[in-house]
């Protein structure tokens, strides 16, 4: 865990003393240098904390914020800009070979509503099938969904898609397919249309005509993969 080091650096990369923050938190500064010297607070303050700081309560207590680079810690602390970039922070669990590179999990129909709703267990994600796609270009984090639908042809249900994982979101190119992991409408395939910056949604649209775009806020998004490749095999 990692509670303590993580409000300490946060505190620190923010400018402000533990009266500063104990302050904001309407806590004494006691209270709060007990907490940074590993001393676990109500789980009221746990959250009050993770909400001050811009960062989901699993990425305070389960990371170690030190190993992120100055700009994503600077991108946690501005709020909104963080909002557009990838909502929350967003710490992507993924797995290691023997080599300590990573492997491409696979994550079948089956296992979609699960996925939604367990993307930052590692235990969900260590129980996924693995692979490797020798071709792809490394310095990048893959993931393989297996298709629902009838909506994105020539994919066809069933088959394979391997995308490339999207950290921020302002990236997003108009008109390109990407697979979304979304709170409520679970794991799509489609072209998506960039329109965060200013409306903070995106519009969803199918290369099949029969399916309408459709629009979803920027709340509802959890992961953003862009489309590299795909197959038709079984695993």
């Amino acid at each position: 865990m990692y509670f303590s080091k993580n409000i300490k650096l946060l505190r620190s990369q923010k400018g402000l003393s533990q009266q500063d923050l104990a302050d904001q938190l309407e806590i004494s500064r006691s209270k709060l240098n007990s907490y940074e010297r590993g001393v676990q607070p109500p789980f009221e303050i746990q959250i009050a904390i993770a909400d001050y700081f811009n960062v989901t309560l699993d990425g305070l207590v389960r990371h170690d914020l030190s190993g992120l680079s100055q700009y994503k810690l600077g991108q946690i602390l501005k709020g909104s800009e963080v909002d557009i970039s990838g909502k929350r922070l967003r710490l992507l669990t993924v797995s290691v070979d023997d080599n300590d590179e990573e492997n491409i999990e696979i994550v079948p129909m089956k296992a979609h509503a699960g996925y939604a709703g367990s993307y930052g267990d590692p235990d969900f994600i260590s129980g996924l099938k693995k692979f490797k796609l020798p071709f792809l270009k490394k310095g990048k984090t893959y993931r393989s969904f297996q298709i629902k639908g009838d909506s994105m042809p020539p994919i066809d249900e069933g088959s394979w898609v391997t995308a490339s994982y999207i950290e921020d979101w302002n990236d997003i190119k108009d008109g390109e397919a990407y697979v979304i992991v979304s709170k409520d409408e679970g794991i799509m395939f489609k072209r998506i249309y960039n329109r965060l910056k200013k409306e903070q949604k995106i519009t969803l649209v199918s290369t099949n005509s029969l399916y309408p775009p459709f629009d979803l806020d920027i709340e509802e998004i959890d992961e953003v993969w862009k489309f590299e490749t795909w197959n038709a095999f079984s695993f």
